[in-house]
């Protein structure tokens, strides 16, 4: 199942053709982001309703969704992290479509999922770093979104 997901998505981005390419890769843009902020609640072991909250409004606001596409959004993702062994084939897609303030706002989304319930787990802290090594976002941006959602005042943004 989950390498059927990963050739979709690739399929998806590998077609430069029809309307409809620009619409799946951001469907896979948006589900690897989703998948990989699912995937940082989880990593302290317990997916917090605060952190489920965060994901949610996050997801709905960076992407502009309705709440019932972001909904979808985040159930199919968490249906994804759920299974999720790696996470080179989602970092990988991001990091060969998106450019650098659109892969450091990722980072600063992962940030902010992280301090969702109020600490950072060593995990957390440690899951995000290492996405930020795949996605090739410099270590010093990558401390300054960590600040800002530990200051709460970081917007996804960099």
């Amino acid at each position: 199942m989950f390498a059927q997901l990963i050739d979709r998505i690739s399929g998806a981005l590998a077609t430069p053709e029809a309307d409809t390419s620009g619409e799946d890769r951001e469907a896979a843009i948006r589900k690897a982001t989703a998948v990989l902020m699912i995937d940082v609640a989880r990593a302290d072991s317990v997916f917090d309703p605060s952190e489920f909250d965060s994901v949610f409004d996050r997801i709905s606001a960076h992407f502009g969704l309705t709440g019932q596409e972001a909904a979808e959004l985040v159930n199919s993702a968490d249906e994804e992290a759920e299974r999720l062994t790696s996470l080179h084939d989602f970092t990988q897609l991001l990091h060969a479509n998106l450019d650098e303030n659109e892969k450091s706002s990722v980072i600063g989304l992962l940030w902010e999922v992280a301090y969702a319930d109020g600490r950072l787990d060593k995990y957390e802290d440690s899951l995000v770093l290492k996405i930020s090594d795949l996605l090739h976002v410099s270590r010093g941006r990558v401390m300054r979104l960590k600040h800002d959602a530990e200051n709460g005042d970081g917007s996804g943004a960099a």
